[in-house]
């Protein structure tokens, strides 16, 4: 049925454009052929009413295809939206994986060891997953929800470890219910852990800092690592949280990594 609907709406663009054309086409033929005229001014000694008819057609013509346009425009930009949201999902969902792989297997370890630490590990586990699935998916959560999110993440990580990891968070937020995309700060985070507090056996730091007001986000994050260690700073997570800003914030944004000897840092600034 949609085939058949569409053969014909091509037949009657085929027919539309055809007749467009034959028309002028036709009177020029008949003024110098016929008549014999050396140059043709159209609707001279024509009949009023088929020289009405004929601008009257053109003019409707102009009309619906400025609004055939109009309408492939509006479809352009729509799919352009759709395919903008479905590749944001789709980096949205690699956030987690590896994370939670990992943190599985750490607990598989914990269970036979210390099973009242086990318990406490899945219950905030269990927290951070809920957030992650069911706010990870809107386009905007408070600050104050992607704060406590990243509370649990940080408490999570240093349940995991048998090592102390000394964290120190300042937090300047003039509005709590000020906005911003979810799961963008993670990332970071998740990096100092990764590649910082992993590959030091004492002595590990990260040093957290968000300040907002109305106008911006600006999220600081320093962590050590051994230099020993082969750390990258331009790993799967940064380039899914650069593509990630850039269609969430295009334009609006600006991320500055800095590694040294034994210190990574990294500092986000956000356009609200």
């Amino acid at each position: 049925m949609l085939q058949r609907l569409e053969k014909k709406y091509r037949l009657w663009i085929r027919g539309i454009v055809l007749l467009s054309l034959l028309i002028p086409l036709g009177i020029v033929s008949y003024e110098m052929l016929v008549l014999g005229k050396e140059a043709v001014v159209f609707f001279e000694h024509y009949p009023t009413l088929l020289a009405v008819a004929i601008v009257c057609y053109y003019v409707l013509l102009i009309i619906l295809g400025i609004g055939w346009l109009l309408l492939q425009l509006k479809a352009l930009w729509t799919l352009k939206q759709a395919l903008r949201m479905s590749e944001l999902q789709h980096l949205q969902y690699q956030v987690h994986p590896n994370f939670f792989f990992n943190m599985l297997n750490n607990l598989y370890g914990w269970v036979g060891k210390d099973p009242e630490k086990a318990r406490a590990i899945i219950l905030k586990l269990s927290e951070v997953m809920r957030y992650s699935i069911y706010e990870g998916d809107k386009n905007l959560v408070s600050i104050e929800e992607e704060v406590n999110y990243l509370k649990q993440f940080i408490e999570l990580h240093q349940m995991r470890y048998h090592k102390t990891v000394t964290v120190s968070l300042d937090m300047q937020i003039a509005n709590n219910t000020t906005e911003i995309h979810p799961l963008l700060l993670m990332v970071l985070v998740e990096n100092a852990f990764k590649h910082g507090v992993e590959t030091l056996r004492d002595g590990a730091f990260v040093t957290l800092s968000l300040k907002s007001d109305a106008k911006e986000l600006v999220f600081e994050i320093e962590n050590n690592f051994d230099p020993e260690s082969s750390i990258e700073t331009g790993g799967v997570g940064l380039q899914n949280l650069k593509r990630r800003l850039a269609l969430v914030y295009p334009n609006a944004h600006r991320l500055d990594i800095y590694k040294e000897t034994d210190r990574f840092k990294a500092q986000l600034h956000i356009q609200l």
